[in-house]
Parts: structure tokens; sequence; C-alpha cells
């Protein structure tokens, strides 16, 4: 089974005169590299209807026109793994995503991800792009994720993705006691040294910006919302980090537990036990790519997370009492 895909899109003028596979990832971010390649070379991907190789340069104002069959993604299984669906009609799924869950099969993950689980669900993902998965989530991080149910859904959400109208909102517990809110413009890259972790870098970064406000703070804790403009791999942590609030749990960003002085034993048990970073998707607003209308979803911090801010809360009240 395929499904005919057909998309049009302008290239901007920061991405001028690079080449086009490169341009091209950019701006179909739903295909990976090696798809997009592909339908270069098969003439399905054209600079101004002009073939191209993936090599040529393209510039600015040129249009970039996809006009291809996506085929079923034979090599995804679909496994019967629980989904907590939050929103389900013919257009989307939006599911509240738990921790430990690997959003896409790669190596080492190649079952047991949130596209086994959604195709299990609904087949019919099998000849949407990426089983229908418009945007992520790390392993750990929980919250909500919505999913596109068909080619046209999938499209407009992309869209909205790019053009940043898609509000989200995530709520984290970060070590350190902020003074205030504030926001993070930096651009993220791969770190020079750590091919496996994300950093802020001078030199050939994305931009990236992370709006966070002070929702609650402790003795040792901040409780924070953050709100992202740009939606960049570990975005949040690797900002909170960058600006020495690294988040509770996050062992990649923050390194070893920070133990507060004086701590009772539940609490330094808690902070060691916690095993991920705290940071939970609690809020996701969009246009509906069937109805048109705005709307959104919102969904409680996890079991853990609601537990580390009680014995947060009573270290404080304990401290106070003392």
């Amino acid at each position: 089974m395929a499904e005919s895909i057909d998309q049009t899109v302008i290239v901007p003028e920061e991405l001028s005169d690079q080449r086009f596979d490169q341009v091209a990832a950019h701006l179909f971010p739903d295909f990976s590299r090696s798809r997009l390649q592909g339908w270069i070379k098969s003439g399905e991907l054209t600079a101004d209807n002009q073939p191209l190789r993936p090599r040529d340069k393209v510039l600015d104002g040129q249009l970039l026109h996809l006009q291809a069959e996506v085929q079923d993604e034979q090599r995804w299984q679909a496994q019967p793994i629980e989904l907590d669906i939050v929103h389900e009609d013919d257009h989307i799924l939006v599911i509240n995503k738990p921790t430990n869950l690997v959003v896409h099969p790669a190596a080492g993950h190649s079952e047991g991800t949130l596209v086994n689980a959604l195709l299990h669900h609904c087949a019919d993902l099998a000849s949407v792009p990426r089983a229908g998965v418009v945007h992520r989530l790390d392993k750990d991080t929980t919250g909500l994720m919505v999913v596109a149910k068909n080619l046209a859904a999938h499209n407009d959400l992309v869209s909205q993705l790019q053009s940043r109208s898609v509000r989200r909102e995530y709520v984290a517990i970060a070590h350190g006691v902020m003074a205030a809110g504030g926001t993070v413009d930096a651009p993220i890259g791969r770190h020079p040294r750590k091919r496996q972790k994300m950093a802020v870098v001078d030199f050939g970064g994305k931009e990236a910006i992370t709006h966070y406000r002070v929702e609650q703070r402790f003795f040792a804790h901040t409780q924070i919302s953050c709100h992202l403009e740009t939606g960049r791999t570990h975005q949040i942590r690797v900002h909170m980090a960058h600006i020495r609030y690294p988040l509770v749990g996050d062992a990649l960003y923050g390194g070893r537990p920070r133990l507060p002085k004086a701590a009772d034993a539940e609490l330094i048990d808690c902070l060691r036990q916690f095993s991920r970073q705290a940071l939970h998707a609690r809020r996701l607003g969009l246009i509906h790519p069937g109805s048109g209308q705005e709307s959104e979803w919102q969904v409680d911090m996890p079991d853990d997370m609601q537990k580390l801010t009680e014995i947060l809360s009573q270290d404080v009240k304990h401290r106070r009492s003392n």
C-alpha cells in the first residue's frame, strides 16, 4: 500500500548556496536523508521543476517540489504495546508517552518502540511517513505527543511545526533556586568531543529558543515551566544545563545527583533513585488539521515527578519549622 505526497517549499535566504540534499533535509524534516536523496536521484524531488544532483547548490527563492509515493514501512513491525490515548479522531492521535519508551525503531531499539505500538493500534499508519510521528520526545521524557493518522494531517502538522505555531509547554524540576524566569536563546549543535551529547555551540549550531518560568521554589531546587519556540534535540536539557540549572536525574547533562545540605533520608533516597530527567510535556496546542479549530490538551505530571515535588515541599516545611 502506498500514498501520494505532494509538497512545495521555498528555499529561505539562510539556506542559500548549500547542497540540495542538505537543504532538503532541513525543509522536509519528516523524511530521512537517505529517502530524500533517493527522491532527488529519481527526479521526484526537484528545484524549480528541474532535476538536480544531491551535491548541487540551491539558492534562496527556489521552489523545491516533492512529488512521490510513500511506501509502507515494512521493516517496522506492529506490536501490542499499551498506549495512553488522550484523544483520537479520524485525523490525529494524541498520546501521553510514558518514560522508558523510545519513539522510533533504530539501532539497539528495533522493537518495543512507540512506532511499533502505533502500527498495532492503527495499521493504516504504515502508509504515513514515520508512522505519523511528527515530533519526538526523548526516551525518558514523558508527556503529550501528536500523531498524524493520514498524509494530509501529516503535511498540515509538519507545516505548523515549521511555522512554530504548535504550542508545547513542559514542566521540569531543576537543581538550584532560580530568582526568576527568562529566555535562553543559544544555538545547539553536536558536542565537539562527546558525540552522544548536544551542546550550546559558537559555530554550526541551529537556532534554539527556550522560555522558562518559575512555578515553585524549594530549598535547593526549582519547578519550572518551559515553552519552546524551536524543537532541537535535548533542547530544554541542554539550555538548562547551560545556565547552570540542570534537570534532576539528567546524568547526561547534569552529572551525579546533587544532594542538598542537611537533607533528610527520604529526600536523599528520592534524588538518588530518580533515574531519568525530570521533564514532562504537559500541554500541547495546535490547529486541528481536520476542523481547523484551535485545540489543546493537558496532562498531569507522572507519579515520579509528583512524588519528588511532594518530598521537596515537605523538606521546605521541615526546614522552616526547625
